[in-house]
């Protein structure tokens, strides 16, 4: 029997950055929130001597149970998708206190102005022929200019360390908090190397902060040692800026905030247009209750929130076959084994210190961003970055060789030696558009542990994806034989590089985007449901399209929007925020 639990103000499911921004904003306005994580309850104190590479980042630890959820894949509609049982290609990111904000790497970029107006910009100075058939670009109903003072306001929150980038003047309206992190001779190496080119480097914006800093809501994060286990870890020095350390110290310090672990939301409950609630498991004890608030916010990972909205028969599924509809659509991510592979240099006689590092030690830079790129010229639309980042070399991961070294054997371990501290990598990450026939609906045969349908992922790469990406190995190759490397590996991209599950990225967006009209969008610039004003849903499952870097500064900017429109909400006495006459000039 289902029990029903006594109304709050607003319940949250998801405890991450999106999820936590919402959490503390609306509690310090004296508002009673309850929040709903699936995973386990942990504390920093959790952390202390968890630098086990094998348990946390190859078995995944800290990401959901595949035997207990996950995904089917497959490229097209007429095929049968398969689910991915591996942890190698797990993509289910966070399931536990702070989500996936906890074992991030913490790197900071804020997308390009043209990012969140891509089909008007590109329209403008080009026209509509050069969009290839079946892309789908959209406006997101806001601009940069507009979302600058919520980026601003994440960045003081997160205490980030960072300069700014030397191609975007006046785009900032204040310094980052905290100065960059320490320099290496691997980021001096690319610096050099790209200034001779004509480029212009800066350094990557890091949540693994430069100094201990305190941000105004009053919450410590302290200085980053270098120790190098960031990704797939949860900080046990304090000096990463993750939503425990942060925001939910903050929601929690109000009085008003409870977080209900092991508490996995299963719909969202509606009646007459309104949500009314969560429904959710309680999993050690297998009993089920509803939360019943004011506001419902569900704020989890991308795959969540679509299959969340998909489950509950909120707005009209995506018809690929057609193009009608919304939830499932504009299914885009960095994939790994196209968007984030890279070129590798060795180097015969130069030696690094690969050893120390942290998740966001770096060099960047946007010479060949949407902005600077003159598409005419070129067979793909937008753009990327390059860079190099110091991260920490661990063993198991971590054994690389040039091109043609056996991969097993005497000279595999020779070499393998030889150059654990002879190597520089240069990574692109382009922006990744939508296609038509990419998207996200119900899997017709698996199911999850409470028999309900798995999410099916369909995606297919395009010559668009493929093109892009060599032109930036070969931009990465330019860079790496102006810094003297001996020996370059380039991934191979051919015709066969297809979506499986090894494309399966925490950089990934879509399902429910945000836009200016309800007719191809879910949700408005608010991150509130067209057709259910009192359900907000915030995360990266909003983006119309994944920008060229990493994307968790868009979504904690999104989620102080977001709650900005949630307590507005709640003061005026409900409605859209947006009105749907006037979505044109949002």
């Amino acid at each position: 029997m289902v029990k029903t639990l006594d109304k709050v103000d607003a319940v949250i499911v998801g405890s991450g950055w999106a999820g936590g921004i919402a959490a503390a904003e609306l509690t310090k306005k004296g508002y009673k929130v309850v929040g709903l994580e699936r995973g386990k309850a942990q504390k920093r104190e959790d952390f202390v001597g968890a630098k086990d590479e094998l348990r946390y980042d190859v078995r995944k630890l800290m990401f959901q149970e595949l035997n207990k959820e996950t995904l089917t894949i497959r490229n097209t509609l007429d095929e049968t998708a398969t689910p991915n049982r591996s942890n190698d290609t797990n993509a289910i990111n966070g399931t536990a206190t702070g989500g996936s904000g906890v074992h991030w790497n913490g790197m900071v970029y804020r997308w390009l102005p043209t990012d969140f107006e891509m089909h008007t910009k590109t329209v403008e100075k080009y026209g509509e022929k050069i969009i290839p058939k079946d892309m789908q670009l959209q406006d997101w109903g806001i601009t940069y200019d507009e979302l600058e003072k919520y980026y601003d306001q994440f960045e003081k929150t997160a205490g980030i360390s960072g300069e700014p980038d030397p191609l975007r003047p006046g785009q900032r309206s204040d310094d980052y908090p905290t100065p960059p992190m320490k320099e290496t001779d691997i980021i001096r190496t690319f610096t050099k190397a790209a200034k001779e080119l004509g480029y212009h480097p800066y350094r990557i914006a890091s949540a693994n902060i430069s100094e201990t800093y305190t941000n105004p809501d009053g919450e410590t994060i302290n200085g980053c040692v270098y120790c190098a286990f960031c990704e797939a870890f949860g900080c046990d020095f304090g000096a990463k800026a993750d939503p425990i350390a942060t925001v939910l110290a903050t929601a929690h310090k109000s009085g008003n905030y409870e977080l209900r672990n092991n508490s996995y939301a299963v719909r969202i409950v509606h009646e007459n247009g309104k949500a009314v609630g969560i429904k959710y498991v309680d999993t050690e004890t297998g009993e089920e209750f509803i939360q019943p608030a004011d506001i419902v916010v569900v704020a989890g990972f991308t795959f969540t929130n679509t299959r969340l909205m998909l489950l509950s028969e909120i707005s009209k599924p995506y018809n690929p076959k057609d193009g009608t509809g919304v939830i499932g659509s504009h299914l885009t991510a960095h994939q790994r084994n196209l968007t984030h592979t890279r070129v590798r240099g060795f180097f015969d006689e130069k030696k690094f210190n690969r050893y120390a590092g942290t998740g966001a030690l770096g060099v960047t830079m946007d010479d060949f961003n949407v902005e600077q790129l003159d598409h005419t010229k070129l067979d793909f639309l937008h753009g990327f970055c390059l860079r190099t980042s110091q991260r920490g070399d661990r063993p198991i991961t971590n054994n690389h060789v040039p091109a043609g070294v056996p991969s097993w054997g005497k000279e595999f371990k020779d070499k393998s030696i030889f150059y654990a501290n002879r190597r520089i990598d240069v990574q692109q990450q382009n922006g990744a558009l939508a296609w038509r026939e990419n998207y996200m609906d119900l899997d017709p045969t698996y199911t999850d542990i409470f028999g309900d349908p798995l999410l099916r992922v369909t995606s297919k790469f395009h010559d668009q994806d493929r093109n892009i990406v060599r032109y930036a190995h070969q931009r990465g190759k330019e860079l790496l034989e102006q810094m003297g490397a001996d020996h370059i590996n380039i991934p191979e991209i051919t015709e066969e590089t297809e979506f499986d599950k090894t494309s399966l990225s925490d950089h990934t967006g879509g399902g429910v985007v945000m836009g200016d009209n309800p007719e191809t969008s879910a949700v408005n610039n608010y991150s509130q449901v067209w057709d259910m004003d009192n359900l907000f849903v915030v995360g990266a499952s909003s983006f119309p399209l994944m920008g060229s870097s990493n994307p968790t500064a868009t979504v904690g900017a999104l989620a102080y929007r977001a709650a900005e429109g949630m307590i507005t909400f709640l003061e005026s006495g409900g409605g859209q925020l947006v009105k749907k006459e006037e979505t044109a000039k949002a």
